[in-house]
């Protein structure tokens, strides 16, 4: 694979055969050849990255929520963002619970796919 576009679904087969860097460096590429600016282009990139492997692996959450995010409206790139800043927020609640010591034998993504099953593009639009 010699680029990134997030218009499209990567194959996931060649997607998931790329090394991890590779694919934060071929999202990282993207973004710089269109010249979108961003406060962290590598966090950018890594989160694009997870979603996209989550897709390739086949979560079923994110590829439900993906194809309903388009059928609202968004365009791919939108709604991998869309995702993306569910999984953010997220991810940054994990390492609040780690941090505290306040981690359970729950499944750890059981909060993220009840929020991706709430987001709507529609919220995603108005969270700014």
């Amino acid at each position: 694979m010699n680029e990134y576009n997030p218009f499209t679904s990567p194959d996931p087969e060649e997607w998931l055969a790329l090394d991890e860097q590779e694919r934060v460096d071929l999202v990282e590429n993207y973004h710089r050849r269109k010249r979108i600016r961003l406060p962290s282009s590598t966090v950018h990139a890594i989160i694009h990255a997870v979603v996209e492997n989550q897709i390739a692996l086949g979560e079923q959450v994110p590829i439900r929520t993906l194809q309903r995010l388009m059928s609202e409206g968004l365009d791919r790139h939108d709604a991998i963002h869309a995702i993306g800043s569910v999984l953010i927020v997220h991810l940054n609640e994990l390492m609040r619970q780690v941090e505290a010591e306040t981690t359970s034998d729950a499944d750890p993504n059981a909060p993220y796919y009840a929020e991706l099953d709430r987001l709507t593009a529609k919220s995603w639009r108005e969270s700014g």
